[in-house]
């Protein structure tokens, strides 16, 4: 009969006791043990091509090591590059969570969804559709609420019905024609995507 450590036997205790009850849950535990068994993550990370990247949430821009298997080609990994002067290795919620926005996320958005006001049925529309329709909606909201009067009884010129969420992907440049072209519209709800 082998011999287990006092640890050996506590760790198969805990293991089979969290079998157990999730299996108690109704919960197949069959086609993720196999699939562990295929992936070993820390061995596919230590072959995989490590390319250095950029956080692109806000304009810190973090640094990021994406791992690449290079078998697939797909991301299988992303943290923080502790060589990055910045960051030096750390991430925010929303880096640390950058491996979920990569096209592993089998449940990330690759196409327009519409729904009808009231529907309860998604449609698949394309971007020239979505464009136009976004473009006709803002010019039909723009004429209804863009002249009102104010408290003093004056007229004032500007849409308080659509905001505009900034991204930090753009250059200085680019965010200051942002958002002449924001002012120029006569929004007054300008923000920046970093602030949330």
């Amino acid at each position: 009969m082998p011999k287990f450590t006092r640890r050996q036997f506590l760790g198969a205790s805990g293991a089979l006791a969290g079998g157990l009850a999730l299996s108690s849950l109704g919960i197949p535990l069959g086609a993720l043990q196999a699939h562990a068994r295929d992936l070993s993550k820390a061995g596919r990370i230590k072959t995989a091509r490590t390319t250095i990247s950029t956080c692109y949430y806000c304009s810190v821009s973090c640094g990021l090591l994406c791992s690449t298997d290079q078998k697939t080609g797909q991301i299988i990994n992303i943290e923080g590059d502790p060589d990055h002067p910045i960051s030096e290795g750390s991430l925010c919620a929303k880096g640390a969570a950058m491996f979920q926005m990569s096209d592993h996320n089998q449940h990330r958005l690759a196409k327009v969804l519409y729904r009808r006001p009231f529907g309860t049925e998604w449609e698949v529309k394309d971007w020239d559709w979505a464009v136009e329709k976004m473009a006709r909606n803002i010019k039909s909201v723009r004429d209804q609420d863009f002249m009102y009067k104010n408290a003093q009884g004056q007229v004032v010129n500007r849409l308080e019905t659509i905001g505009h969420m900034g991204s930090s992907k753009v250059d200085n440049e680019e965010c200051w024609l942002i958002t002449t072209m924001a002012r120029a519209l006569g929004l007054v709800h300008i923000d920046h995507q970093a602030r949330v």
